[in-house]
């Protein structure tokens, strides 16, 4: 193999990329990385990260393509209907249904803490996966356009939820289907979709962060490599397979870097690498074009009548906040919420933060909407929060981590040191603002 690689330039540029991303990755410093893998630990939970849906179905588009679908049903918790029990007030009939629909190199895993707290406090969830990704079939690299996934959202809700009233959320690319949806659609925009969360994406306008490249091992290739190398990769996907094997640890080490603004689970992160790696390189390489030209900005206008909450990591380095800017500005009223230490995966980053706020959105917009409430056209002040409750347990694992290093150089249980916290969050925020 290695001798055919030396022969095949484009393959031999591949595997050199994998080497310079090896260096880095060596090149993290001990002490850091003993902190991190300590949070890492501390982080873990027992629980399994793949939800079991209710169903499973096959959506079939006009233009052939199967989309896999699946819904959870709900399943009221006693403690999470308590929770938001008081904004349903006389309305419980009128529980909007929730449509997931997620980003550029993703599937529908990734919305499984969200599906799990949607499902517990009582609501019907529709996940799906775009063309192309996760279980659904590809089409033609013709079909890899926004305007073509927001047909394709309107093909599920069709199928799956004719009559109801929806929320939809959005995560990156998937945001941008439903700026699609809106304007293909803008009857159901305005009679039926009560609520609508724009999570870490954007309308366009701006140049997307580092070339335009939404995708986190996707971006890192086509910076080293470039579509016309991807093109000929994708052809031959046993050469990048074992690529791919030799460079597991490189991989994870670049999901996290691009993904992430804080420790999270090693299990997450591997998670996050399968779902994302998981996508075929021609699809990979086949969306890219569509990013250059978009920019749905003048429909944004047109999601006024629904309650609009724009979620956005402070350290995404894919979809940088100016970006959500964009959003709230064309959007009277959208709510804006800036997360502190989160980057552009953020609903497997920060879970519960975000479903606490999603969960509130479904809520209040139902309320509203069963009421004949407008929402609010005033324009409101950005919010800049911190996940508190994931923060005080960073700090018990720092303290752990920095006994573990102390002990490591001989040194005197107790005392303190001046490298207590992991400094990967304020790299990425200077990252980030250089984007």
């Amino acid at each position: 193999m290695s001798s055919w690689l030396g022969r095949n330039p484009v393959l031999g540029i591949a595997a050199a990329a994998v080497g310079v991303a090896a260096a880095a990755a060596a090149g993290v410093a001990a002490d850091r990385a003993t902190r991190y893998r300590a949070a890492m630990t501390a982080l873990e939970t027992p629980e399994l990260l793949d939800i079991v849906p209710d169903e499973e179905h096959i959506v079939l588009t006009d233009d052939g393509v199967p989309l896999h679908v699946e819904i959870d049903l709900p399943h009221p918790d006693d403690a999470a209907a308590a929770a938001v029990g008081t904004v349903r007030g006389d309305h419980p009939e009128n529980l909007p249904t929730v449509v997931l629909t997620h980003g550029y190199c993703l599937s529908l895993r990734c919305w499984t803490y969200q599906r799990r707290a949607f499902r517990d406090a009582g609501f019907k969830v529709i996940s799906w996966d775009q063309r192309g990704h996760g279980r659904s079939g590809r089409g033609s690299t013709e079909s890899y356009v926004i305007d073509r996934l927001g047909a394709d959202l309107h093909a599920v809700i069709a199928q799956f939820a004719p009559g109801d009233d929806l929320v939809l959320i959005g995560h990156s690319m998937g945001g941008m289907t439903i700026m699609a949806f809106g304007e293909q659609y803008p009857e159901i925009l305005r009679d039926r979709v009560t609520g609508v969360a724009f999570v870490g994406t954007s309308p366009g306008g701006l140049t997307l962060a580092n070339g335009g490249r939404l995708a986190t091992i996707a971006r890192t290739l086509l910076e080293r490599l470039g579509p016309s190398v991807l093109t000929p990769l994708s052809k031959r996907p046993d050469v990048f397979g074992t690529i791919r094997r030799v460079g597991k640890d490189v991989e994870l080490f670049l999901v996290e870097q691009n993904s992430f603004a804080s420790p999270v689970p090693r299990s997450v992160v591997r998670y996050t690498a399968d779902i994302l790696l998981g996508t075929p390189l021609d699809v990979i390489n086949g969306y890219l074009k569509t990013f250059d030209g978009f920019d749905k900005r003048p429909v944004l206008a047109q999601f006024r009548h629904a309650m609009v909450l724009v979620f956005n990591g402070r350290q995404d380095i894919l979809t940088p906040p100016a970006h959500s800017e964009l959003i709230v500005e064309a959007i009277p009223g959208a709510e804006h919420v800036l997360v502190n230490d989160a980057g552009h995966v953020i609903m497997l980053e920060h879970p519960d933060l975000l479903n606490g706020h999603l969960i509130d959105l479904i809520e209040h917009s139902a309320r509203a909407h069963a009421d004949d409430v407008p929402p609010d056209p005033g324009p409101r002040v950005r919010k800049v929060v911190t996940d508190v409750a994931k923060a005080r347990r960073l700090r018990r694992m720092e303290r752990q981590a920095d006994e573990i290093v102390r002990a490591g150089r001989g040194a005197k249980p107790g005392k303190s040191t001046k490298q207590a916290a992991p400094k990967a969050p304020a790299q990425r925020e200077k990252r980030s603002r250089g984007a």
